[in-house]
């Protein structure tokens, strides 16, 4: 029998059905996206018109924030939209463009986050050896794995969703397509299909984190034979990237590393890892950085300075 797909559009049932909610969320939500692209567009500028931050850490911190804005991107404007409409309408192509592209940029950001600990680890454990093996080019090709990883991850999502027939009903409860809300919609067995997807996606979060865990236990243990001013300088830089991957990885564990059900702690959980963490991350990575906070004090007076002359 072949694949029956009856389903043209998908109707997202969205965050509420409160509309004094809904008009708050359009306000607190347009903000936060307004300060995740406008703080990391600051970050990436920054790093880029400086030439104190040109080690691998801040190349690794460049992509990360395009990846954070990349990500938000595919959900958050149209979640917000949704937000003033009556009917919150998604096509079937168009679904499955945005569950490729959140997976793709979300899988980029978590390869990001790993790359950007064996930088750490590389600097910290074996300091001599740094430059020869954080080179340009090995920073280059970590990026381009992290890139086509993602990619090769969202390819394999989208294509086990493309497989599965749809004959209605076609109400998402969500605010975005995702794969677990669209299994429950499936009209077929989804048992391997589901297994698959714990096993792509849930795998993956799991084994980076498990990785990273790893790499900062090792990190750790070797400051205990550093100095303490070279121990708290250490930990300072760690500290933001550890920060963050905590508030990342926990959500997607969460959402990933299990069966094919959904909670409904579920919209909450994905408000966090799409929205607020992406917010968070140019905060917590200036605030935390004297030298980020240096150069874009730098840059601004640069900026002033260039405005006046021109007056």
């Amino acid at each position: 029998m072949g694949k029956k797909n009856n389903v043209s559009e998908f109707i997202f049932l969205g965050l509420t059905q409160n509309k004094n909610v809904e008009k708050f969320c359009f306000a607190l939500f347009l903000v936060m996206f307004s300060g995740i692209v406008v703080g990391n567009l600051l970050i990436m500028v920054t790093i880029k018109s400086s030439p104190r931050l040109n080690s691998a850490m801040y190349f690794f911190l460049r992509y990360l924030s395009l990846a954070d804005i990349c990500y938000s991107s595919t959900t958050a404007p149209k979640m917000i939209a949704d937000l003033l409409v009556e009917k919150k309408t998604i096509s079937f192509e168009g679904c499955l463009t945005q569950l490729f592209f959140s997976h793709f940029f979300g899988c980029v950001e978590i390869f990001v986050l790993t790359v950007m600990a064996y930088d750490r680890y590389i600097a910290i454990c074996k300091p001599l050896h740094y430059t020869a093996i954080m080179s340009k080019s090995v920073c280059g090709w970590m990026m381009v794995a992290s890139w086509v990883g993602g990619f090769l991850h969202s390819l394999l999502q989208t294509l086990l969703t493309l497989s599965l027939p749809f004959c209605g009903p076609n109400m998402i409860d969500h605010y975005f397509c995702d794969v677990q809300p669209l299994l429950k919609l499936a009209c077929a067995d989804t048992y391997i299909v589901g297994l698959i997807v714990i096993i792509n996606s849930g795998m993956i979060s799991l084994c980076c984190f498990v990785v990273l865990s790893v790499s900062y236990i090792v990190i750790l243990v070797t400051l205990r034979s550093h100095t303490s001013e070279g121990r708290l300088k250490a930990l300072s830089t760690c500290a933001s990237h550890i920060t963050v991957v905590i508030l990342f990885f926990g959500p997607c564990i969460f959402m990933y590393l299990r069966p094919s059900t959904t909670f409904s702690e579920d919209k909450s959980v994905a408000v966090f890892y799409t929205i607020v963490v992406p917010m968070l991350n140019p905060l917590i990575y200036t605030l935390r950085n004297e030298e980020v906070k240096n150069a874009m004090r730098n840059l601004w007076s640069k900026k002033v300075i260039s405005v006046g002359n021109e007056k």
